[in-house]
């Protein structure tokens, strides 16, 4: 087997591919790059916090907040949560550390998922929103849900690709 192959796959968002790159598996999406947006009734009020902007994509709400602090003590009424008119709720802040350069965390009560642990599809929003700010378009990333995880993400053209680490946890063969 060659484990440098890339693979495709053919999704609802069209072809999707996967492929190594070093120690990392690249998965490579479309961007989804959020607008700016008005603010949905309780949004904020379910968050718990402020924000310092608000922006939709055709599935998520995207909220900036000033602090990592805030963002990871964030404990959202999930009921409230779930009113909002979207499939999700993106809440994303500069990273205090110089280890990350953002961190986020996903939140989806509507679509039955109270928080993600690490939702891709949230970093095709989160690539081009971070991109735009910091003119970079590498960047490392946390994702500071319960499980926690770190991304690269790179913005390239009109798509993201994100990097992760995998373990395997089962193989087999289909004859």
């Amino acid at each position: 087997m060659d484990r440098n192959r890339s693979i495709r796959f053919e999704t609802k968002s069209g072809q999707l591919g996967a492929s190594r790159s070093g120690g990392w598996i690249e998965l490579d999406f479309p961007q989804e790059p959020p607008q700016e947006a008005p603010l949905p009734d309780g949004l904020l009020d379910a968050l718990g916090t402020e924000a310092l902007w608000i922006g939709k994509d055709r599935f998520d709400y995207l909220v900036e907040i000033g602090l990592e602090e805030t963002l990871r003590g964030l404990q959202p009424d999930f009921n409230k949560l779930g009113k909002v008119t979207a499939r999700g709720i993106i809440v994303t802040s500069r990273s205090s550390s110089g280890e990350y350069d953002f961190v986020s965390r996903f939140f989806a009560p509507a679509a039955g998922i109270n928080e993600d642990p690490v939702t891709g599809s949230a970093h095709c929003c989160l690539g081009p929103y971070w991109k735009e700010k910091t003119g970079r378009a590498e960047m490392t990333v946390y994702r500071a849900s319960e499980r926690g995880g770190v991304i690269m993400v790179r913005v390239t053209g009109e798509r993201v690709r994100l990097g992760g680490k995998a373990v395997t946890v089962w193989k087999s063969d289909i004859l």
